[in-house]
């Protein structure tokens, strides 16, 4: 029977990882929208006959979809965890810190795992991120929501573990030869870089953390590039209104809180949105602001994210693709080409690069002493991603594989271990 349970608790999704031993298998759950071994990191809540309904991950999607107007939906909850600002969201008159939202989420896939979540587990292992995204976060904090919303589950110990540590150890297994391995674990939220050195000393793994860092710039960053670029000008961004006898912009704040998702989720309950209702009536350009307040009042936020997340997803596939919305119209119908994205990101990846240069410098590694490379998570599908690492490292040394599962598997296998404190971070 397993023993520990490796939880990589991600911004766009979540994993749940069984080990025993020295194998992992995927815990799956079997919600009412079916069974998954990746669950999208999203809650719904719906007014009940006599209590509130919470639904997560895909089931929260499809309660979303099905009831527009009554269900109260929430992504990229993580996004939150290092906020000082984020005091809660008021979900039906009722607010909800970040621990109760995490612990919400999780004790849905706790219902849906069954049998192996409620099992003899002894060890919960968590994943968390070398820097938590946002724009000022604290660490401290984010761990100590962590420890609240966790601590109302049964298990006799938790440890935390870096991200891309538990991926470098899922990657190791298929090392052959001693290695100094660098892992680059792309999230929504964040990337994160941890460089290990792996030795095998009496056929048992040995490995020595050389050093680690991490920005709060990943995958969503680029979805609100293409939503600034391309919805948010349809929407207001830019325009003028009327304050008695001046002209002034529309408040380029609103359009950020709208491209990120996380925000998106709490706008319709903002001083911000409204505020924004408001300037319509003295807008120059009211047609657009009124579709802006559509797109929020109407719950539109989810499809948009679809919409986007694909758009982003053929770009790494074709050179250019055709991006449109339908609540917008046709106006929203544009070709977007590979190379106008590359130039909207490239402020994003030269913080990411500068990252990778950190760990790089701080712990005094040339490139030609990493013998492996590890990409991890979506965005390691991005060519330009993919290319600053080919040019710095060369595409004879950098594998991928397992983008959604490898962190939840090495932080099983981790749980495995009699060293796990060599492994984890003191909460």
């Amino acid at each position: 029977m397993a023993s520990a349970l490796g939880l990589d608790f991600g911004t766009t999704n979540s994993v749940l990882a069984l080990a025993q031993g020295a194998s992992t298998r995927s815990l799956y759950v079997e919600s009412p929208a079916g069974r998954f071994d990746t669950t999208r990191t999203a809650l719904s809540f719906m007014k009940g006959p006599a209590s509130l309904k919470v639904e997560a991950g895909q089931a929260a999607i499809r309660d979303f979809i099905d009831n527009p107007g009554e269900c109260r939906f929430l992504q990229s909850i993580k996004t939150f965890a290092a906020s000082a600002l984020f005091q809660g969201t008021l979900v039906f008159a009722k607010r909800h810190e970040f621990e109760d939202l995490m612990h919400s989420f999780l004790a849905r896939l706790r219902d849906y795992a069954g049998d192996d979540w409620n099992g003899a587990l002894r060890r919960l292992v968590v994943g968390r991120p070398v820097q938590f995204a946002g724009a000022s976060p604290d660490e401290k904090l984010a761990i100590e929501r962590y420890g609240r919303a966790l601590a109302r589950f049964d298990f006799p110990e938790i440890h935390y573990v870096y991200e891309p540590v538990a991926a470098a150890f899922y990657f190791a297994r298929k090392l052959e030869r001693d290695a100094t391995v660098l892992v680059a674990d792309f999230g929504g939220g964040t990337t994160d870089y941890s460089i290990i050195r792996f030795e095998s000393h009496g056929g048992r793994l040995v490995a020595t953390p050389i050093g680690h860092s991490g920005v709060g710039v990943a995958g969503d960053h680029f979805d609100f590039r293409i939503i600034d670029n391309i919805v948010a000008p349809l929407i207001g961004k830019g325009s003028l209104f009327k304050s008695f006898d001046k002209l002034l912009e529309v408040p380029s704040s609103y359009y950020a809180n709208f491209g990120r998702w996380n925000q998106l989720s709490i706008f319709k309950t903002l001083k911000d949105f409204a505020e924004l209702k408001k300037l319509v009536r003295t807008s120059l350009e009211p047609e657009k602001l009124e579709a802006f307040v559509d797109l929020i009042e109407h719950d539109e936020g989810y499809p948009l994210y679809q919409a986007i997340s694909a758009t982003k997803m053929r770009l790494s596939q074709e050179e250019e693709t055709e991006f449109f919305f339908a609540p917008l119209g046709e106006r929203s119908r544009r070709t977007v080409r590979r190379k106008d994205f590359e130039a909207w990101i490239a402020p994003d990846l030269a913080r990411i690069e500068a990252a990778l240069d950190e760990v790089l410098a701080t712990t005094a590694t040339a490139p030609a002493e990493i013998d492996r490379i590890f990409l991890t998570g979506g965005t390691s599908f991005v060519p330009a991603v993919r290319r600053l690492f080919d040019n710095r490292f060369g595409q004879e040394r950098i594998e991928s594989g397992g983008e959604l599962l490898s962190i939840a598997h090495g932080l099983a296998l981790i749980g495995e271990r009699e060293d796990i404190t060599a492994w984890t971070i003191a909460a």
